[in-house]
């Protein structure tokens, strides 16, 4: 067998387009001889992820536990993953996909920290377990892809932005008067969103609200997409690794374990599996394929439909708003000096 390239990790490895992913790899000749670090909420409670390395019995893996609501729990995953790469039982991170997702679909909850379910699941959890993980990548070849999604892209009315139609048939974000269209000013703060009191289930109990604050998630994380790439170009120890970002596109998985009946069966289940046929909705295999393509080939701080490059919203372009995102996670992750090898972690 052929010697151990790197490290991919990827998390959410039990979930449809997780287990997609990982299929991928663990079948490609290429990717194969990389060590996979697949993360799950529960590493004995991972029936897909399961079946895919049975069937590639030769592909160096690990499955980890981690729950990335928990942020104590991300930071020691964090913790034995740097130990092993430095002890040497671990190759460098060769690629860190960022694939877990949560919709909550109006059913809101909060984590043990006093935060929102989605919010930490989606982007804290992934924003620190990306910080604590730099010591660990490839300094040379590193590349972290993080899933984007149409629905960070209908949060602002500024001319300049895309504004994604793919929103127009649900339009989830007009609710009073295009009240959520925004998420942030120059000088607010994300206290709103982290807490789930921007756009809470109380105020609005349809499966709207969990989507509005599902896309303000994937927001920040295009916002991490593109402040993370920024502070790294800085660092001179950091500056060739690449950060991108993937939108895979509609598929049937199943992120809607939440939803409704006619949203969970009739839209995933059989609309969704219908439109495939014409192109409106993907198969998870073609986004997973769209995915790893990021990870070994896409272009540094791009963000892509796929494999079509495209623009990402307005709002996630602005710079004070990033930097109010960047500044305000450092204080709700509790990150501290020295957790992170990033000099601009602050």
């Amino acid at each position: 067998m052929a010697a151990v390239k790197g490290s991919i990790l990827v998390t959410g490895a039990n979930g449809g387009l997780g287990a997609a992913i990982v299929n991928q790899i663990a079948s490609s000749p290429d990717l194969s001889t990389h060590h996979g670090l697949y993360t799950v909420r529960d590493a004995n409670s991972a029936p897909a992820l399961n079946t895919v390395l049975k069937n590639n019995p030769s592909h160096p893996h690990d499955v980890l536990s981690l729950d990335l609501t928990d942020l104590a729990n991300v930071r020691s995953v964090a913790q034995t993953i740097n130990t092993r790469v430095s002890s040497g039982t671990l190759p460098p991170l060769r690629a860190l996909i960022l694939n877990a997702g949560f919709q909550d679909f109006g059913h809101q909850t909060q984590t043990k920290d006093g935060l929102d379910t989605t919010f930490v699941s989606n982007y804290l959890g992934h924003w620190l377990l990306t910080l604590l993980l730099l010591q660990s990548i490839d300094k040379s070849h590193g590349r972290i892809v993080i899933l984007g999604s149409q629905s960070h892209d209908k949060l602002t009315p500024a001319p300049s932005s895309p504004e994604d139609k793919r929103n127009a048939m649900s339009n989830p974000f007009s609710y009073k008067s295009n009240k959520y269209r925004t998420m942030l000013t120059p000088t607010s703060n994300l206290s709103a969103i982290a807490h789930g009191t921007w756009s809470p289930s109380t105020e609005d109990p349809s499966w709207h609200s969990g989507f509005r604050r599902y896309g303000a998630a994937k927001l920040c994380c295009v916002m991490m997409l593109h402040e993370l790439q920024a502070r790294l170009d800085r660092d001179a120890s950091l500056k060739d690794i690449c950060v991108l970002g993937v939108d895979p596109g509609a598929m049937s998985t199943s992120m809607a374990r939440n939803a409704p009946w006619f949203i969970r069966v009739l839209i995933f289940k059989v609309a969704f599996r219908v439109a495939t046929w014409w192109g409106g909705v993907r198969t998870v295999e073609r986004s997973a394929g769209d995915v790893v393509w990021g990870a070994m080939e896409g272009v540094r701080g791009g963000y892509f439909d796929g494999r079509k490059a495209m623009e990402t919203s307005g709002e996630a372009r602005e710079r004070e708003k990033r930097e109010v995102v960047w500044r305000e996670s450092v204080g709700f992750a509790g990150l501290g000096e020295g957790e992170t090898v990033l000099g601009e972690w602050r």
